[in-house]
């Protein structure tokens, strides 16, 4: 949970686009991002994969007003509203895209090739039927972040007790990876967002970091079978927190939008 997933990409800066608030090779550029190239397959009329920029234009036209995320994990249907065959591929690729005003999501299909340090990635997004429906446990933003502040003292309260806080090389690294991205200025929403859903953002990145260390760092002081289940017990709710805010996050435009009616 340390890089922005690509779904929350897509859907930030497309929100933004449909907003009028960027033009289309400053979202292309921004959802692509370090990787080679985006193309979109499956999209209605079009029998070849497409551009990040025709898909756009085409999605509005056929009535998307907004673009939602999903984070699911297994036993936890986040952001999605159905079909099956859609929740299935969301889950397999652990996120997707969900347009508002178009029953339809995109679920991304990652290809790397290449050496470590030199990889060359390229996504396939597939457009997929949706079921028009609220989606699966995302919270509000003000709900989001009442519970990612509890979140955050449950963490490093269950690091501490286990013996798992952060340290060593690795954790030093992933903590200065994060501290470069917040330092890179608030670059992580696109322009349009509430200034909340940017805090809420990254504290459940933060949250999402504590978690991600407990889990790498090997066994700490939970040497036990049964101290390591109770800090797996303990973290997977934290977790999943963490994701339930990421995608309130991702989805406030939406949630503005539709309180302001």
């Amino acid at each position: 949970m340390l890089t922005e997933p690509r779904s929350g990409r897509l859907a930030a800066w497309g929100n933004a686009l449909l907003a009028g608030l960027v033009s289309p090779d400053e979202a292309v550029l921004a959802i692509v991002g370090e990787d080679a190239v985006h193309r979109v397959e499956g999209l209605p009329g079009e029998p070849a994969p497409v551009g990040l920029t025709l898909a756009l234009g085409r999605l509005r036209a056929l009535g998307a007003t907004a673009l939602r995320v999903a984070l699911p994990a297994p036993g936890h249907p986040l952001g999605l509203s159905g079909p099956p065959e859609f929740n299935a591929r969301a889950l397999e690729a652990e996120e997707a895209v969900v347009c508002h005003g178009a029953a339809f999501g995109l679920v991304p299909e990652v290809h790397e090739a290449g050496p470590a340090g030199d990889v060359h990635v390229e996504v396939v997004w597939h457009v997929l039927p949706v079921r028009e429906a609220p989606p699966a446990d995302v919270p509000s933003l003000g709900e989001a972040e009442r519970e990612l502040a509890e979140a955050l003292r449950d963490a490093t309260e269950v690091l501490s007790k286990l013996d798992v806080a952060g340290s060593g090389p690795v954790a030093e690294a992933a903590i200065d990876a994060y501290r470069a991205r917040a330092e890179r200025g608030r670059e992580v929403l696109a322009p349009g967002y509430p200034p909340r859903a940017v805090r809420v953002l990254e504290l459940a990145q933060r949250v999402g970091l504590l978690v991600s260390l407990a889990y790498e760092n090997g066994h700490g002081g939970a040497v036990s079978a049964s101290e390591m289940a109770a800090r797996g017990a303990a973290l997977r709710p934290v977790e999943r927190t963490a994701r339930r805010a990421l995608v309130a996050a991702y989805d406030s435009v939406v949630e503005e939008r539709e309180r302001g009616r």
